[in-house]
């Protein structure tokens, strides 16, 4: 079987086809229109590969006529584009670039914000892609214009190796059958029950524990996603992947010990460590396609980058999808072959997938979706929280007061003691306003709609047909124009205060779990989920400290972030941006064990 690559595959559809048409074309106009005529072959090969830049040229200029006259002819304007006087806005790809390797996320935008306002196109390569902070546009995207703003085909082709056609990474029908099929799943009744949850963590703060008695730091949000994975694996698959099966000694070790470099090999030994490594590094993969807008393939002319990693991640899906395809035909075996449609305590979402289709790769890209929601965003979340406590002794004091008050020094908690934990959940929500784990989302406009202006003195913004549509969450959560000159301050007070009421009026300024008709789900879950994490790891250990020693150089906070804006200048860790945000280099955390007799 012939292997394309997604370059040679672009170069194929973008030059090659196009120059072959081209001189079909020429060829059989010159020789009906003038068969006496014979032009040498180098000129009609020449002309045929001019025509190319000709046409594309002419479409960008024709698009963008057309869009202005349709922006004024509604009394609008077309969004302000970023000028930088380069061949199709190229300097900004590279000054993107390097921002998310090097910068704080959300710097540069911000500076384009300073200069063009609220809402400006990026308009990298000939493509519109309009950036936006206001929260009615948002709600537009989200919620009262629904239907004209899908994932669209350039975010689908950028993802669709990792993410395939699953529900984030679909539209129309495919997205309802997922939705409809997944929704079962976080009832009530199935998110509450925290026991499932709990032996999980307990493994993780035996971890936890071994490690503190060695004095050097733990990489906490590596122990968070092993967490997050077990448990979203033995939930939505039936199958944990049990990564927390691992000797101590053989977890990521801190740069400041002598072994931290032999750790990597031990690291290696456990295939649950493997699987988890290629599921980040494929999602590495089609974040960097993202960014690279639709000429993304042109950085993979020889290789395909997500190809090795997701053999991995297939190698250990597709036995899972057979055994639960296998499951289900057993079932209507004995059913007489009559499907019921009734979902029993014990089946999984992939169970219940299998027994409305049996096509192998639905049921892989739904399974990675859903994994990719259960782990990396509350894994963050949890992670970013913890780090917040250690550079907050007193909001980590006051939360540990009302875990212990509330449930004691050992019990596990109930839903319902959950429920009642006012500060708790303040906490959580303040974590996910600063640093949310999915701090950008992305929609694509169907039909041109009109936008109204930032400033009330501009006419409104005409969005054009095809525009990619880019919302900042993690912008919109420190922005002081919607939280006020605090919005950089870490207080989860202002969800219990009478600063709540600004937040209830204004719901589309904090959207941890998007909303409208794509609103998450697992919402429920990830709240039960986190709370219990974090209950349990209070009553393990009384205080936590960032051990910056233990953080690899590069990827520690640069000196001249003391002098940013805004949470820049307070941030004690680097900010990696993938297709969720992490710590890059990890949190290396220290902890207070609680004694013995504090526990009984």
């Amino acid at each position: 079987m012939v292997f394309i690559t997604p370059g040679v595959g672009f170069l194929g559809q973008h030059l090659v086809l196009p120059a072959f048409i081209h001189y079909a074309g020429l060829s059989l106009t010159l020789f009906v229109i003038r068969p006496t005529i014979k032009l040498p072959e180098w000129a009609i090969v020449t002309a045929s590969i001019l025509l190319i830049p000709v046409r594309g040229f002419g479409g960008i200029a024709y698009r963008h006529w057309k869009n202005k006259r349709e922006a004024e002819k509604r009394g609008a304007r077309l969004p302000p584009a970023i000028q930088t006087g380069t061949f199709g806005n190229s300097a900004l790809l590279d000054r993107m670039g390097k921002a998310w390797k090097e910068g704080y996320p959300g710097d540069e935008v911000w500076d384009f914000t300073r200069e063009y306002g609220r809402v400006f196109n990026f308009g990298i390569m000939f493509a519109d892609t309009v950036f936006t902070l206001e929260p009615d546009n948002v709600k537009r995207l989200l919620a009262t214009d629904f239907d004209n703003f899908v994932k669209g085909e350039r975010f689908q082709y950028a993802l669709s190796a990792v993410l395939g056609s699953g529900v984030f990474n679909s539209d129309g029908e495919m997205w309802k059958f997922h939705r409809t099929m997944a929704r079962p799943f976080f009832s009530r009744d199935r998110v509450s029950d925290l026991e499932r949850f709990d032996k999980h963590i307990q493994k993780a703060i035996s971890l936890f524990q071994q490690r503190m008695k060695t004095g050097y730091a733990i990489d906490f949000q590596d122990l968070a996603q092993r967490i997050t994975m077990d448990t979203a694996s033995e939930f939505l698959l039936g199958a944990s992947v049990d990564s927390l099966n691992i000797l101590a000694d053989d977890m990521p070790q801190p740069y400041n010990h002598p072994h931290h470099h032999s750790s990597a090999e031990a690291f290696k030994k456990y295939p649950a460590n493997v699987f988890c490594d290629a599921f980040l590094e494929a999602q590495l993969v089609a974040a960097q396609r993202d960014r690279h807008e639709w000429i993304w393939p042109l950085w993979e002319i020889f290789e395909d980058k997500a190809k090795p990693y997701m053999k991995v991640v297939d190698a250990f899906m597709l036995p899972i999808v057979e055994e639960a395809v296998a499951k289900n035909s057993e079932k209507l075996r004995l059913n007489g072959g009559d499907a019921k449609n009734e979902i029993g305590d014990d089946e999984t979402l992939l169970d219940h997938l299998s027994s409305q289709t049996s096509d192998r790769k639905i049921l892989k890209d739904q399974a990675l979706n859903i994994l990719i929601a259960g782990r990396d965003t509350v894994s963050a979340t949890v992670t970013f929280l913890f780090y917040l406590l250690s550079k907050h002794p007193n909001v980590q004091q006051r939360l540990r007061d009302e875990v212990l008050d509330t449930i004691g020094p050992s019990k596990r908690p109930t839903f319902e003691d959950v429920k009642g934990m006012k500060y708790l959940r303040a906490v959580i929500n303040e974590t996910l306003r600063i640093l949310p784990p999915v701090p950008w989302d992305v929609r694509e406009c169907v039909k041109g709609t009109v936008w109204p202006s930032p400033d009330p003195n501009e006419k409104p913004i005409y969005i054009p047909p095809g525009t990619t549509c880019v919302y900042g969450l993690l912008m919109m959560g420190t922005d002081e124009e919607l939280w006020g000159p605090d919005a950089a301050e870490f207080d989860p007070d202002r969800f219990l205060d009478d600063r709540k009421k600004h937040i209830l009026a204004n719901p589309f300024i904090f959207l941890p779990f998007n909303a409208g008709p794509r609103i998450c789900l697992g919402q429920q879950l990830a709240y039960n989920q986190l709370s219990l994490i974090i209950i349990r790891i209070l009553q393990a250990f009384s205080s936590f400290t960032v051990d910056g020693e233990a953080v690899p150089p590069n990827a520690r906070v640069p000196e001249n972030w003391a002098n940013g804006p805004g949470r820049k200048a307070m941030e004690g860790f680097r900010p990696k941006v993938v297709l969720t945000m992490s710590c890059e280099g990890g949190m290396w955390l220290k902890a207070d064990p609680v004694e013995r007799e504090e526990t009984i």
